[in-house]
């Protein structure tokens, strides 16, 4: 691969980045990144009747999150801009001229009334819509004539009405497609503004992009891409069209169909570096076995070659499996940093997060795992007396209440509240009373949570809560015993 490719992210603000969006961005970013290249953020807004209001921010702030920066773009600048697409209208339309006195495109006048009754047509008689030429030879007078009158029209291509085109892809090899199956494209619509296809071929070419990684979605439009390349004059760039992503094996993912996105996944509680080594592998294999991989060794492992033709199907599994190594991978303070506002979400109460966030790390796929573990500490929840029966720590309701009047009894006294020091004062009382440690503490944690299982033992549980909520548990827990 070249030491100057040069790539280009080229999103439209609609709204979420779409995981398969992002997953492009990633493999662009990659292409770029492993020859030591340029990687440019474009933004590509012509289709004003989808703009989304902020879904500008939100491309930023993605991309910035997942640490795909840029090199030239909308917010730093750089030698090929401007970078947003509305901003260079002046480019398109002189190009389209160019196209139309070297022959390669030409004004289209029909009226949309025209082309409608065309289309019905054409359906009523069962075939593909298409626009029939109508206008493509016409006089240099007639056309002299319309643009006098101001009628309005567009500008379209001017396809070869027989031969092949044909190109490379990096992962589908070589396609061919007869001439005479492209319809004749619209490159200027009526109001001036260029079509997406005929704007990102000029933008390509004017900001030097060697590298062009896209969906397979784009194979049927490349080679209309192709033709106006060489009705140019201009160096085709090489093209990576990358396999859709799939809900299953019948069904694209979509934002629309309710699909996650990127900020979905986020809010679920998974981690962003997590969500990017995920995409990295939904459609890409390495060589070897590795699975995790930072975002150096990404650029590193590089080869898009290595980009399978087939669909890749979303695994929400093996997403959780990668995000929970990414967990425990996180240092105790940076797992602190994470969970704190997922544990602030529902505990209000003073407790010693990083005790509680020492139990929740290892027992934590999903920072959305946690909530819903921890609500007993505001709220104490109902539960029944059985759940003091333990067979493995032979513990019933009657042996529960004698276990946790001697626990009372200790805690009532005890200046010094931490952990260490509540798990040894009742592994002294539970020696005393040649008991084991779990028939004495395994009630504790019931009578704190009101849970069999908990995010730590009896004595982390009590320490993380304070003397003051403890004690009034264990009042309550004794009380509701002995009213059995």
């Amino acid at each position: 691969m070249s030491k100057k490719a040069r790539t280009r992210f080229a999103p439209s603000p609609t709204g979420y980045m779409h995981i398969g969006n992002l997953r492009t961005a990633l493999y662009t970013f990659l292409t770029a990144k492993h020859a030591d290249g340029t990687f440019i953020l474009r933004i590509e807004d012509t289709d004003q009747g989808r703009y989304v209001e902020g879904a500008t921010d939100v491309i930023y702030s993605t991309l910035k999150e997942t640490g795909l920066t840029w090199d030239e773009g909308p917010d730093i600048g750089g030698d090929f801009g401007p970078y947003v697409q509305s901003e260079r209208q002046g480019f398109f339309k002189k190009y389209a001229e160019m196209l139309v006195e070297s022959g390669h495109a030409y004004y289209c006048f029909c009226s949309k009334e025209r082309l409608d009754a065309l289309h019905e047509e054409q359906a009523a008689a069962g075939e593909i819509s298409h626009y029939d030429r109508h206008c493509r030879d016409l006089s240099p007078e007639e056309i002299k004539e319309n643009l006098e009158k101001g009628i309005p029209y567009v500008i379209r291509q001017k396809m070869p009405l027989d031969g092949v085109t044909s190109f490379d892809d990096l992962i589908y090899g070589h396609i061919e497609v007869e001439n005479k199956e492209l319809e004749d494209q619209i490159l200027i619509k009526t109001d001036g503004m260029p079509t997406y296809n005929f704007a990102n071929v000029v933008d390509d070419h004017l900001m030097q992009i060697t590298h062009v990684v896209r969906g397979n979605e784009y194979i049927s439009s490349t080679p209309k891409y192709n033709l106006l390349y060489d009705a140019f004059g201009w160096d085709k760039p090489t093209y990576i069209h990358c396999p859709p992503v799939m809900k299953d094996e019948h069904s694209k993912l979509s934002k629309r169909n309710g699909d996650a996105s990127y900020q979905d996944l986020i809010a679920k509680g998974y981690l962003s570096s997590a969500v990017l080594n995920y995409l990295l592998l939904l459609g890409w294999s390495p060589v070897g076995e590795q699975e995790i991989f930072s975002l150096e060794e990404m650029i590193k492992a590089w080869d898009p070659a290595r980009i399978s033709k087939s669909p890749a199907i979303f695994d929400p599994i093996k997403l959780k499996y990668i995000n929970s190594v990414y967990i425990k991978n996180l240092t105790p303070e940076e797992f602190v940093e994470a969970a704190t506002p997922w544990i602030r979400s529902v505990v209000s109460s003073d407790i010693d997060i990083e005790l509680l966030c020492r139990n929740l790390h290892p027992r934590c796929e999903v920072l959305s795992d946690i909530p819903p573990r921890i609500t007993f500490i505001d709220e104490m929840p109902e539960y029944d007396i059985s759940f003091y029966v333990n067979k493995k720590q032979k513990t019933t309701a009657e042996t529960s209440l004698t276990a946790l009047k001697e626990i009372r009894t200790i805690l009532e006294n005890l200046e010094d509240w931490n952990k260490d020091v509540i798990f040894e004062k009742c592994a002294e009382r539970a020696k005393e009373m040649e008991v084991k440690n779990g028939w004495l503490l395994y009630p504790l944690g019931i009578a704190l949570s009101g849970l069999k299982s908990t995010p730590g033992g009896g004595t982390d549980l009590a320490a993380m809560m304070g003397k003051e909520k403890t004690l009034s548990r264990l009042n309550d827990a004794i009380a509701k015993l002995e009213n059995a």
